[in-house]
């Protein structure tokens, strides 16, 4: 029987899987306050569902905790936690923050022990990639968005000073993941997109400190990029090097079949909407599972949603999604 690592492995080099790999994660809004109940509530759903991926999914809040943030749980459907108090009001605020060490930062070392557990209770044969916000998504945690888009546009020398320092925090903290022995990173980009800032603007604020920080995850042979939203700048891929790559593809351009057209030896995750899992039926899900291997004639493809799980998602759709792969 294939394993996941090496069903994965197979899918990567654009070869024919014996079943079509399917990754699918969710937050876990009460126990991802604590790394030994976010470590057990992972496990659990991995022994439930048997997907070909871990992804370890804390709270966002968990790369900037340390810096004095507050966030609570509001019912999200998502699974995400609210932000109630920020640390950046001022442009010079930026400029005062200290670079965190993952060992001894109380927050980014709790995670560090949630892996760590992860790691010492599941096969070695199912890879486990770990969730990272890039910097520039870690600094609207800190100042809300609104905000940092117009410290980006009136005070961009502070706002990179910001961005220097999470910078080098984040590469830290990858570099101790990596040496728990995670198998990749889940990298998560949440301002390429229209709506929020220009090509250009992304290109010289953000894009510097994406491949400073993607550096520290060069050796790793399971890394995924989110691009979340909509709009998405999608020609940013060419300045990455990700083995996959997972957007709301359901929504937005490109198509599973578009992207796989303009980068041919890039495999998709996707296919499914975050609604159908869970508001729509078994058949809805199958359906839209079974066009998107049809999209992809099954290669360079690993069955997903565009985001997370909603936490409330029914388990006979998630079972669904599941059945479809064979």
């Amino acid at each position: 029987m294939t394993t996941h690592r090496e069903r994965i492995q197979t899918c990567l080099n654009g070869e024919q899987t014996d079943h079509t790999p399917i990754a699918l994660w969710r937050h876990f809004p009460e126990e991802d306050q604590n790394p030994e109940t976010l470590a057990a509530a992972t496990l659990k759903f991995q022994e439930t569902y048997d997907f070909d991926i871990v992804k370890v999914t804390p709270a966002s809040s968990f790369a900037v905790k340390d810096w004095g943030v507050v966030d609570e749980w509001q019912n999200n459907p998502e699974g995400s936690r609210a932000y109630v108090k920020r640390v950046i009001q001022t442009p010079q605020d930026w400029e005062t923050l200290k670079p965190l060490d993952p060992i001894t930062s109380p927050h980014l070392a709790g995670q560090l022990a949630c892996l760590r557990l992860i790691k010492q209770n599941l096969s070695p044969e199912t890879p486990v990639i770990q969730t990272i916000f890039n910097p520039l998504s870690q600094a609207k945690n800190l100042a809300g968005n609104d905000l940092l888009i117009e410290h980006i546009r009136t005070h961009p020398e502070a706002v990179i000073k910001g961005l220097e320092t999470i910078t080098q925090s984040t590469v830290k903290f990858i570099e101790a993941a990596r040496d728990i022995g995670i198998d990749g990173i889940f990298y998560a980009i949440q301002h390429a997109q229209g709506s929020l800032l220009e090509l250009d603007e992304y290109k010289s604020v953000a894009l510097p400190y994406d491949l400073k920080t993607l550096t520290a995850a060069d050796d790793l042979w399971c890394n995924m990029l989110h691009m979340h939203g909509s709009d998405m700048y999608f020609s940013l891929l060419r300045m990455f090097n990700f083995q996959i790559v997972n957007w709301h593809d359901r929504e937005t351009y490109p198509s599973l079949a578009e992207a796989q057209s303009l980068f041919r030896n890039l495999v998709v995750c996707g296919g499914i909407r975050q609604e159908t899992l869970h508001l729509g039926n078994q058949a809805q899900v199958k359906e839209e599972a079974q066009d998107a291997i049809a999209q992809t004639r099954g290669k360079r493809f690993i069955l997903g949603t565009g985001c997370v799980v909603y936490y409330v998602s029914p388990h006979e759709n998630i079972m669904a999604a599941k059945e479809s792969v064979g």
